[in-house]
């Protein structure tokens, strides 16, 4: 596969990420889009250890767009960031992500999720709903910055599987016995990937997704 051109990408940014605090039921996760973000710096491609994130993308057969950095006000920025296109399984709501976190994203999807749905499950999942990934905030009752104001953090709330069945992880991570533990599963695969992940046995801000990201010292799950 070769290379996308750098293009100019609106991406989308969702103020619903339950990181951010107490968020109302929600029954599922809808696209929104936000205004167009600012650009400015220098492509992905310009360092290589980008340059290797991109291959090992393009190895992985996962079609993406890389995207100039960006930098914004209150500290938020999007560097070495990809746009997902293509990872296999449709994702809602994803927009700009770091190499490194996209990376380790599709290989999540295709290494964790299909084959413990396939196993616990008996059907494949055909959509992951997301919460979103950029979105220029704090970490909720904290000063600190998110991952998520570095397109450095993605939050998942759903999985549908190809019977119909849907696996909510505010409903089903201590519901019905074998979402639950499919939940549980793909979290757990989730930990050997992410340097971040927590769930709903974290904190109530993470009752209703499941958080991945690429920041810190790693080796954080909960």
């Amino acid at each position: 596969m070769k290379l996308l051109p750098i293009i100019a990408y609106i991406a989308p940014m969702l103020a619903l990420s339950a990181c951010a605090g107490a968020l109302p039921d929600r029954p599922s996760p809808s696209p929104a889009r936000s205004p167009e973000l600012p650009r400015s710096g220098t492509s992905i491609a310009g360092s290589e250890e980008a340059r290797q994130c991109l291959a090992a993308l393009q190895a992985a057969q996962v079609r993406f767009t890389p995207l100039p950095d960006r930098q914004f006000g209150g500290g938020c920025s999007a560097f070495n960031s990809v746009k997902l296109l293509d990872i296999g399984t449709p994702v809602t709501n994803i927009g700009a992500m770091t190499c490194s976190l996209a990376k380790n994203f599709a290989a999540w999807a295709r290494y964790g999720v299909q084959p413990a749905a396939r196993q616990i499950m008996g059907s494949e999942v055909v959509r992951i709903e997301s919460y979103g990934t950029y979105s220029c905030r704090a970490i909720a009752g904290s000063t600190k910055i998110s991952e998520h104001a570095h397109s450095n953090a993605i939050d998942i709330a759903s999985f549908v599987l190809a019977n119909g069945e849907r696996i909510n992880v505010k409903d089903s991570w201590r519901g019905d016995e074998r979402q639950s533990r499919f939940l549980r599963v793909v979290h757990q695969s989730a930990c050997k990937r992410f340097k971040t992940a927590l769930g709903p046995d974290y904190n109530r801000a993470h009752e209703d997704h499941l958080h991945f990201d690429m920041g810190g010292a790693g080796g954080f799950c909960r």
